[in-house]
């Protein structure tokens, strides 16, 4: 087996990562480790972090550093570690690989952690499977701890990358689920089960919300917009119930605005609820959960749009629109045999 692969590489941001990509046609094949398996990814999604984290103004960019974008994936196993049982050589799993930065799944192979991937359920296609790992961990993680069957929960953001599966995934919890989105995609949101749906194109979100009273149980803030929305929950959200803040912007005025959050205390005119700033943590007993939905159609995978492999940097455009509906979906490129 070659010893390297082809992948999507960048050393710099300077004008955008889209603008700095090249395909290296000799990079280093992964070696998996003893608790890693050895993934010949077939098809990857996009995920905004795969570009506002090194792109932001934070010290995180190393120099000298080669960055191999993306999380999600979905693909063949190749080899195994040698404490690895659970997987074979042959079969096809989907996950993420959460946390990772430098050498992600925008390439023709990545090692994974054994926790981050599970077997793909039968009738369920790759680009599908590719879209759910990051977004489907994130949101399995806000919704299913803090919910019971019947409760409601707003999804702020329905119609984006994260929202389009916490909606299917509070209603396979069995959640009544209000949302947003702007005015085309009332009907995307509303045909993934979602019960009430706030144009915030033509209306006031919190007043929306504050109209029914303090009844629900959960709010999970995929966008970080409106900038008063924790601070407003008290009319919205029932004693006992909780924030969960996924979605900001990479700004000075995002990042103050969720530290605000955390630290501000209600009788100084924070917001009283429960708050919580969540990013997704690799866990196997998720990924089961999410193969399960999937498996039974309970939750679907929700494509913008799918890019061949030599229009990867156009996928990243589209993905900076901010305006996808769904995920975005990367082809790999497989060398024939």
């Amino acid at each position: 087996m070659a010893q390297t692969m082809k992948a999507w590489q960048y050393t710099s941001t300077t004008g955008g990562v889209e603008k700095n990509m090249h395909i290296n046609d000799a990079a280093p094949k992964p070696v998996p480790g003893d608790n890693e398996i050895l993934v010949q990814v077939h098809a990857m999604a996009l995920n905004p972090v795969d570009h506002k984290v090194t792109e932001s103004p934070a010290p995180l960019r190393l120099l000298g550093t080669i960055f191999t974008p993306g999380a999600d994936f979905c693909g063949k196993v190749a080899e195994i570690g040698t404490k690895v049982s659970e997987f074979k050589v042959g079969e096809m799993v989907f996950g993420a690989k959460v946390g990772e930065l430098a050498k992600g799944t925008l390439a023709q192979y990545v090692a994974v952690d054994r926790n981050m991937a599970m077997q793909l359920p039968e009738g369920v296609s790759v680009e599908d499977a590719a879209t759910v790992g990051i977004v489907g961990l994130t949101e399995t993680q806000s919704i299913r701890p803090n919910v019971k069957s019947g409760d409601k929960v707003f999804i702020n953001g329905g119609s984006g990358g994260t929202g389009v599966y916490g909606i299917q995934i509070a209603k396979a919890l069995g959640c009544q689920v209000t949302t947003t989105c702007s005015t085309p995609n009332l009907q995307l949101c509303k045909s993934l089960g979602a019960d009430e749906v706030i144009d915030y194109k033509t209306t006031d979100i919190v007043k929306a919300l504050s109209a029914h009273g303090p009844t629900l149980t959960l709010a999970v803030d995929n966008v970080g917009t409106p900038a008063n929305l924790y601070k407003a929950s008290p009319s919205f959200i029932a004693p006992g119930g909780k924030f969960v803040q996924i979605g900001m912007s990479p700004s000075l005025s995002g990042f103050g605005q969720v530290a605000s959050n955390m630290l501000r205390p209600g009788f100084l005119g924070g917001g009283k609820a429960k708050y919580q700033m969540l990013m997704a943590q690799a866990a196997k007993s998720d990924l089961q959960l999410l193969a399960e939905w999937m498996r039974d159609g309970k939750v679907k995978g929700v494509k913008d749009s799918v890019f061949e492999w030599e229009d990867a940097p156009k996928a990243f455009e589209k993905l900076k629109t901010g305006r996808a509906k769904g995920k975005i979906v990367v082809r790999v490129l497989q060398d024939k045999a």
